[in-house]
């Protein structure tokens, strides 16, 4: 009786990762093409500049940076001026490496 249980469980088991199994398979290379374009959008938007963008403009572009950190980017950039170079970001309290090196696609001057 007991091995009857243990056999309903597992078979059970089986279905169900059998099931979950096949809802994360590979995609058909349909499916990767219709996922192309929305990966060619990503790589090709717009960068975004930090010596002319207003503090809601920056946090909608920057991964990571939401409205505080871009106020302080603009108010960082009034008081010292243009930056001259996107690394001087890291001069920006709460702009850590980390944070400037993820959205470098995304900048410019």
């Amino acid at each position: 009786m007991k091995n009857r249980k243990l056999g309903a469980a597992g078979l059970a088991l089986t279905i169900g990762l059998m099931m979950g199994l096949s809802a994360h398979a590979a995609p058909t290379a349909k499916a990767a093409e219709t996922k192309a374009p929305a990966q060619a959008a990503t790589l090709t938007q717009e960068q975004v500049s930090i010596n002319q963008a207003s503090a809601e403009e920056l946090a909608a572009a920057l991964n990571g940076v939401g409205l505080k950190k871009a106020e302080a980017i603009v108010s960082y950039r009034e008081q010292y001026g243009p930056f001259t170079e996107i690394s001087q970001l890291k001069e920006v309290p709460g702009m850590g490496n980390a944070l400037v090196e993820r959205n470098l696609t995304r900048l410019k001057l």
